[in-house]
């Protein structure tokens, strides 16, 4: 009984230590979370102190800022490629006399009228030698034109006139299909609808226009036409004695009437404002040959690579 007496004192007083412990730890726990709690009330309340009231802030953010102002209109590339080149003096060649015809087939369909394609219908209904229907020698000028440096430089201008006398104006900045059947599919369309504009803006590529050509001539223009029976001329000394030594404009343009037809050459009495008939070459050239040779003499002439 005294043993069993001795341990429950033991018992009890080890309770009482262990509650007194852990009262302790309780007291401290809580006192460090006042502690803990008290100093971050304290801290936001110094923030919220420190920092100014709303219209404060507004004041001291500075004054206002001024309006943006309107930027200078600025031209576009485009823009002043057109400014530069309308400096420029401009070669004006006319392609004469182009077999440029649309025909009917019998699926209903038009085409242009050329020698390969519809021989027996020149022969039997049309009654004409199907030789001089010959579109593919306005197509091979007009590539070797517009393809030149010097209409990529912006200083010439191309026009067209067919043997039914349409003429036609070609904008500078048009691409020649190089296939024959694309380039008779755009004919046909241009004849029927007279224009053509380009797919992605308002640009009209070709257009018909009104006769006579010697409108659309600047005043002072000097007129030249190609012939294997005019002047002989070297390229460069035709480029240096005939076209304005600079191309700064001041001096007035010079026109070339080519012939763009299967077989004879331009005469003075079709286009009596010819003032001299002209020669590149002492053999016989093919329009797109001749072209090319008086293009790049004038080229060489202006410095133009």
């Amino acid at each position: 009984s005294n043993q069993n007496r001795g341990r429950k004192n033991k018992y009890r007083g080890l309770h009482i230590v262990l509650n007194l412990k852990l009262a302790f730890t309780m007291s401290d726990s809580e006192d460090s979370s006042d502690v803990s709690t008290s100093s971050s009330e304290v801290e936001v309340k110094r923030i919220a102190d420190e920092r100014p009231p709303k219209k404060a802030r507004v004041q001291s953010s500075g004054p206002a800022k001024a309006a943006l102002e309107i930027a200078p209109a600025v031209s576009s590339i485009d823009q002043q490629r057109k400014n530069v080149q309308s400096s420029k003096p401009k070669i004006i060649v006319l392609l004469d006399q182009a077999r440029l015809e649309t025909v009917k087939t019998r699926k209903g369909a038009f085409e242009l009228l050329n020698c390969d394609d519809h021989r027996d219908l020149c022969k039997k209904k049309l009654k004409r030698d199907p030789k001089i229907f010959r579109p593919d020698i306005c197509h091979q000028e007009l590539l070797a034109l517009i393809d030149s440096p010097i209409n990529k430089a912006g200083c010439l201008q191309v026009y067209l006139r067919t043997s039914k006398n349409v003429l036609i104006e070609i904008h500078p900045s048009i691409r020649i299909p190089r296939t024959f059947k694309r380039f008779s599919g755009l004919m046909v369309q241009l004849l029927h609808k007279m224009k053509i504009k380009a797919g992605g803006n308002s640009t009209t590529l070709m257009k018909i226009v009104k006769n006579p050509f010697s409108q659309y001539l600047p005043a002072g223009t000097r007129v030249y036409g190609m012939s294997c029976e005019g002047t002989l001329y070297n390229p460069n000394s035709l480029a240096s004695s005939l076209v304005p030594p600079d191309s700064t404009g001041s001096s007035p343009p010079v026109c070339f009437v080519i012939g763009a037809m299967s077989s004879g050459h331009v005469t003075i009495e079709d286009h009596p404002y010819i003032e001299k008939m002209i020669s590149v070459s002492e053999y016989p050239l093919s329009g797109a040959a001749a072209i090319s040779r008086i293009l790049a003499g004038i080229e060489n002439h202006w410095g133009i690579v």
